[in-house]
């Protein structure tokens, strides 16, 4: 990277933390200057406005949750270890993988109203994140892990809702027990549809 691209990627890493937090309504121009510590005239010569910057935070957000889940992932072989592995990483919202929480929750909410683009690209990021524990559950189909008449489909999507959902009543409550249970009550499932070896 040239100094000009070295200064553009610095600014989106200073304020993602900031627009993930604050979300992109409530962010100033004053704090993003005050994150970066750059004047104004300065952001400007890298990024056309507020807007632009924001939808490049977001992609970085946005990229860096999906890096961490896939990097968690890829420390299991097993189709069940790896989903397992995944849920016991997302159990606890209050130390989340991207600072401000989840990216997907966050902006998707936000941005539901306001911004078609920034909508689209979190819309993006939930079919990839749904598609790849369709993948996992595939896996383990194929490996004859798992019973050959669970609807693995619909389990992987009551799975990323109930995660979700989790992720919100804990960001509220500031408490992670309700998490927990949901994590049990998937984990749980996954063991039912287990087909035990002798």
């Amino acid at each position: 990277m040239n100094k000009a691209e070295k200064t553009r990627q610095f600014i989106i890493e200073k304020t993602a933390p900031l627009f993930n937090t604050k979300g992109v309504a409530a962010t100033a121009v004053t704090d993003i200057m005050e994150v970066t510590q750059m004047a104004k005239g300065s952001l400007y010569v890298h990024f056309q406005n507020k807007e632009e910057l924001s939808y490049c935070a977001v992609d970085w957000n946005l990229k860096q949750f999906m890096d961490k889940i896939s990097a968690e992932a890829e420390k299991y072989t097993g189709a069940k270890e790896k989903f397992f592995g995944l849920l016991d990483y997302l159990s606890d919202p209050l130390n989340p993988p991207v600072q401000g929480g989840c990216p997907m929750m966050n902006f998707g909410m936000e941005a539901d109203d306001t911004s078609p683009v920034i909508r689209e690209k979190v819309h993006q990021t939930i079919c990839t994140v749904q598609q790849g524990m369709v993948d996992i559950l595939e896996q383990g189909m194929a490996d004859g892990i798992f019973n050959p008449n669970w609807n693995y489909r619909e389990f992987a999507l009551k799975a990323y809702a109930m995660i979700e959902g989790g992720i919100l009543v804990a960001r509220v409550s500031k408490d992670i027990t309700q998490m927990k249970m949901l994590v049990d009550i998937l984990k749980r499932e996954i063991d039912e549809q287990t087909i035990v070896r002798k």
